[in-house]
């Protein structure tokens, strides 16, 4: 079983193997520089990218933004990633689609604003699937993205490039958002850690309040779990989220021990490979090691969830399709989207009238969903259906049809806590027999975080390997 990647950007240069934390602490004294560390993941980033093809733009040199970033900011010198989703100033926002109009952006998206003012100092733009419409990264204006594990098999999606650069070694942390499980379907596949936070926050995307169904988060990819604590501790500290319970900072595991909730199937009778289900039992046992009480318990949500959510999805192809002038300004061509966003736009069309029960249902279950916990603090389940597929399984030449089915079976079961808004995570447990990662996904209550990165703390400080 391979214990590192196959394709490995750490070097004996000035990141080599810290995470953020470690380098915060070296910074502090002086035994590396920003600039050291900037120049290393350049380095790094051009080494590796040829096999991966992670990145949409490689930011040699720094950005000029309007974003103040003072000599106190917290996270200042560590070199980071962007996904090409957000708007970064005076370069355009590709949202991975041959679609997009090359635009530079005016000004930073509300969240780079704030990413940026922690001191993240950006060295490239990542790749996603068009419109991160899908659970692989692959597109038809920058190609396939391979996993790092295994450069013949997918990253996951829709943050698959953030993914593979952090698994790979060339950033210690990197921007992801999750709208269905983008954050946590690539930290699975690429053996990272992938959080979902609360819905609220962090800013939104702008544009997102119009959603009938608010289902996007914006987040982090870490190789550690200290890194992704440190990151919402920060950025709780400059932006508190009105209304939320405080995160603060986790630096070590909770001493009350929980009542997990573990999940073993997917809903609908969709299947669920046996290394997945060995990952997702033998964290199960290793709760019930550490003194949790753990319970097998059935999916959170009846079988009429994933049509709903796929009623959601489709009107959000459709949305892209047929509105992306005026959501994604002058010069969008909406001929050249690629067939799987055209196909749930005509999915759409075609069951229109099933589309207010379906957002009904959802707003429920938004509302209900907090009724899961009342018996659990933590519920225990697989992030995908099986490990990462083949490049091209879900990339953008595939059937609509055919692109569909597999979609259910591989990442059907993320979506649950992007319409509830609560808070849950990927954390890199599993192996499949030869070697490619499998993540274990846990989930909390509204406002909860905390309680996932202390368990998350305990799991990864005990976890084989």
């Amino acid at each position: 079983m391979r214990s590192t990647p196959a394709v490995d950007a750490r070097a004996d240069d000035a990141l080599g193997t810290s995470d953020a934390t470690d380098l915060l602490a070296r910074l502090a004294r002086r035994e590396v520089s920003a600039a050291e560390l900037r120049s290393a993941a350049v380095t790094r980033a051009q080494a590796v990218n040829p096999r991966l093809n992670a990145l949409t733009r490689l930011l040699d040199e720094p950005v000029r933004t309007e974003v103040t970033v003072v000599d106190q900011a917290p996270l200042r010198g560590i070199p980071t990633l962007l996904k090409d989703n957000e708007a970064l100033t005076g370069l355009p926002t590709t949202h991975g689609s041959l679609a997009t109009p090359d635009r530079p952006a005016a000004a930073c998206s509300p969240f780079v604003t704030d990413f940026l003012g922690l001191g993240l100092d950006p060295v490239g733009l990542t790749t996603l699937p068009e419109f991160g419409l899908t659970a692989s990264t692959e597109s038809s204006r920058f190609g396939a993205t391979a996993n790092p594990w295994d450069p013949t098999v997918s990253t996951g999606g829709s943050s698959g490039g953030s993914a593979a650069l952090v698994a790979a070694g060339v950033v210690p942390i990197a921007h992801s958002n999750d709208g269905g499980g983008s954050s946590r379907i690539p930290a699975s596949c690429c053996g990272v850690v992938g959080m979902k936070p609360t819905r609220g926050r962090l800013p939104d995307a702008p544009g997102v309040h119009l959603l009938p169904v608010q289902i996007t988060a914006q987040g982090v990819l870490t190789r550690t779990v200290r890194d992704t604590a440190l990151f919402y501790a920060h950025a709780e500290r400059a932006r508190p989220a009105a209304g939320l319970p405080p995160i603060g900072h986790v630096t070590a595991p909770g001493t009350r021990r929980l009542r997990i909730g573990m999940t073993l199937t997917a809903s609908r009778g969709l299947p669920v490979d046996a290394a997945t289900v060995a990952a997702v039992s033998a964290t199960g046992q290793l709760c019930a090691d550490l003194g949790h009480h753990v319970e097998l318990v059935d999916p959170p949500v009846d079988d009429r969830f994933g049509p709903d959510f796929l009623a959601l999805w489709s009107f959000l192809g459709f949305s892209l399709h047929r509105g992306g002038r005026m959501l994604l300004g002058p010069g969008f061509r909406s001929g050249r989207t690629e067939a799987f966003t055209r196909g749930l736009s005509r999915r759409l069309v075609r069951r229109a009238e099933h589309l207010p029960g379906a957002l009904h249902r959802l707003r429920r279950l938004a509302r209900e969903h907090e009724s899961a916990f009342e018996q659990y603090d933590v519920l225990l389940s697989a992030v995908t259906g099986h490990p990462p597929p083949p490049l091209g399984y879900l990339g953008p030449d595939v059937e609509f049809g055919t692109h569909l089915v597999r979609l259910a079976r591989f990442a059907s079961m993320t979506c649950v806590a992007n319409v509830s808004g609560a808070p849950a995570m990927s954390l890199p447990l599993g192996r499949t027999p030869d070697g490619l990662p499998i993540g274990v996904h846990l989930a909390a209550p509204f406002g909860h975080e905390r309680r996932l990165l202390e368990l998350a703390l305990e799991l990864e400080a005990a976890a084989p390997g």
